[in-house]
């Protein structure tokens, strides 16, 4: 019999917080059986596997990490929403580095679970890049050069990548008014490109 208070979204919420004191990579099945006080097998009645398990905690990171972006970054447009949207981003991986870990992956085709919890965090970032007046296709390169330079530094960050004498903070700064001046500037002329 399954122990009392404990189902799939308890098993899940369990190996969210335990990826993130351990690392995605890092989290098993027995660990967490370990931390829930149960037998692995046990597990098996809620979760069918360490795939399953992942993935349940990439759905619920991706709408957890899509909330928080929205609500620092609500009633905020241009440099100010970006900027209210980087530092969240930062933030929460910072406080959930096992949980972030597990938002990096696109959704698998034909998992519409996934792509409707990847679509929730896209389209803050689509609504934060709004004011910037950026048409269809600066918007998919914006929205690809934010994501990839706040992917970047969060993970080099985490992994303790940033060893020279200087605030990590200003340099995250830098980096966000870096993106924002190019949001604002005029597209260079790409014309052969597709």
């Amino acid at each position: 019999m399954p122990r009392a208070g404990l189902d799939t979204s308890a098993v899940i919420a369990a190996g969210a917080a335990l990826a993130d004191e351990v690392g995605l990579a890092g989290l098993t099945m027995g660990l967490l059986a370990d931390r829930l006080g149960v037998r692995p097998p046990s597990l098996y009645k809620h979760v069918g596997s360490l795939h399953e398990l992942r993935h349940g905690i990439s759905v619920q990171a991706k709408r957890e990490f899509a909330h928080r972006l929205a609500r620092e970054s609500v009633g905020r447009s241009g440099p100010d929403a970006v900027r209210a949207f980087a530092d969240s981003y930062r933030q929460w991986a910072r406080e959930h580095p096992g949980r972030y870990a597990a938002t990096a992956p696109a959704p698998a085709d034909g998992d519409e679970e996934d792509r409707r919890a990847s679509e929730e965090a896209l389209q803050v970032l689509l609504d934060v890049l709004a004011g910037f007046g950026l048409t269809d296709a600066r918007v998919v390169d914006s929205a690809r050069a934010l994501r990839s330079a706040l992917h970047g530094f969060v993970t080099l960050e985490g992994a303790g990548g940033f060893g020279m004498p200087r605030d990590v903070t200003r340099s995250f700064h830098f980096l966000i008014d870096t993106l924002i001046a190019g949001f604002q500037a005029d597209p260079p002329d790409h014309a052969s490109e597709g």
